[in-house]
């Protein structure tokens, strides 16, 4: 039977400003789970209000790993104004500019989870440029177009260890969803097409893949 989190957490990931479905939670932390137990750290790319965060450090916390979370808080294009997921509660009155960064450590605090996280705050192709240590899981939730969602896809899918998971959200097969979900399944028709990943698991427009192979 997967691994599920206790009431507490639950509560405090459907409290929590986001997006992500239950269902598709559920499954993530199952993944999330499985992938500490390889000791190493679990990686989110596109943290958003930290949702999808106490997931993952909820995971990383009952492993003793840690889980890192990587956005440069300033929101992805979906989430600007004038667009449907835009949240004006997430806009700097000071700067006029989103900045989710507050929101996501209350988020953190509120679940009793920061000492597990990591937070890196920058662009992603700028920290994994310099990034070299293997990680048990990446979930890709960053970007949804295809420059984003690819360099989300080479700069951390080969980071993810022999045995790790890669989990890609947001995956729409169908063309009517171009802006929120073709970018994502072109990343994970990417990462089945290379032969490194095997597909192991779908839930909604989550996808959980298991590194098998070396072909990247």
């Amino acid at each position: 039977m997967p691994a599920a989190p206790e009431p507490e957490i639950l509560a405090a990931f459907e409290a929590a400003k986001g997006f992500m479905p239950g269902d598709e939670g559920l499954a993530l932390y199952a993944a999330a789970v499985e992938a500490a137990g390889l000791g190493l750290p679990l990686l989110e790319v596109g943290t958003y209000c930290g949702r999808s965060t106490i997931l993952l450090a909820d995971a990383a916390r009952r492993a003793g790993v840690t889980a890192l979370t990587l956005d440069h808080h300033r929101g992805s294009e979906e989430q600007q104004p004038g667009w449907d997921y835009h949240d004006p509660e997430t806009v700097d009155p000071e700067i006029g500019l989103m900045d989710t960064l507050p929101a996501f450590r209350r988020t953190l605090h509120r679940a009793g989870l920061e000492e597990h996280v990591v937070a890196l705050v920058g662009r992603s192709p700028q920290i994994a440029a310099f990034w070299n240590s293997p990680l048990g899981l990446v979930f890709v939730d960053g970007g949804h177009t295809d420059e984003h969602a690819g360099s989300d896809y080479e700069g951390w899918a080969p980071h993810v260890a022999e045995g790790g998971l890669l989990v890609i959200h947001d995956v729409f097969p169908d063309p009517v969803d171009e802006f929120t979900g073709q970018a994502p399944y072109r990343v994970y028709l990417r990462a089945l097409k290379s032969g490194a990943f095997t597909e192991i698991s779908d839930t909604g427009s989550l996808r959980v893949l298991r590194r098998t192979g070396t072909g990247l």
